[in-house]
């Protein structure tokens, strides 16, 4: 995995500390980036808890993993190649982005308690806040908003 590693102070808006951090990775797009990307998320959440002070609860911080998961599990399986994360906190949202190679928008199902597999969109649209996909001249951007409250609320 390579990453590249970027603190800012603007890149979000919104009310919060006032102090954004964020940190993103590129990866290979073999199978082993899934749980490369649930530990960085894990890492970059935790870093903001302990040398920030950053109110972070560990409910959050599994849920982060669980859409990171979702969504490069989802670019591993789909898109050849590289798969880029980006994360971003500001004190009240955990903003999650994924790009991959495959254009080909997701679509999110129709829960079907008896299907096996393909609920990865159904799982991230009920975990998150909002969300938002789109094509890019290569590829696709997901970017999924997470509050970082334990009350679930921005």
């Amino acid at each position: 995995m390579d990453q590249r590693v970027e603190e800012t102070k603007d890149r979000c808006t919104g009310p919060g500390t006032g102090r954004v951090v964020r940190r993103g990775a590129v990866f290979s797009g073999d199978s082993e980036m899934i749980g490369e990307a649930r530990r960085f998320a894990a890492d970059f959440l935790g870093t903001a808890r302990t040398e920030q002070g950053a109110k972070v609860p560990s409910r959050v911080i599994g849920t982060a993993q669980l859409v990171v998961s979702e969504l490069v599990t989802n670019a591993c399986k789909y898109a050849p190649g590289p798969c880029l994360l980006d994360l971003v906190f500001d004190g009240d949202v955990v903003e999650i982005t994924v790009w991959d190679t495959d254009s080909t928008l997701p679509v999110p199902r129709a829960a079907e308690p008896g299907r096996i597999g393909q609920h990865g969109m159904e799982i991230v649209i009920a975990l998150c806040e909002g969300y938002d996909v789109r094509r890019e001249p290569v590829g696709k951007r997901i970017k999924v908003r997470l509050a970082a409250s334990d009350d679930g609320r921005a």
